[in-house]
């Protein structure tokens, strides 16, 4: 199915959330998500479903001072 992550179409298999993030290469990553402006916890990630068109937003830490 065609979502969108981080702004850029993609096409994933996965039907969830957690399934999509293992797909694009982040399955061990600490990141935070959010699915069409909804954060979605770590522990709801493998719950969460996906439809085609959904906006998936990936984020990862950053460090700095």
């Amino acid at each position: 199915m065609r979502i969108e992550v981080n702004g850029d179409a993609r096409e994933v298999t996965g039907a969830t959330v957690a399934a999509a993030l293992e797909e694009l290469g982040w399955r061990e990553a600490r990141v935070a998500t959010a699915l069409n402006g909804a954060f979605v916890p770590k522990a709801a990630r493998a719950d969460t479903r996906l439809t085609a068109g959904d906006r998936l937003e990936v984020l990862a830490p950053m460090q700095g001072g």
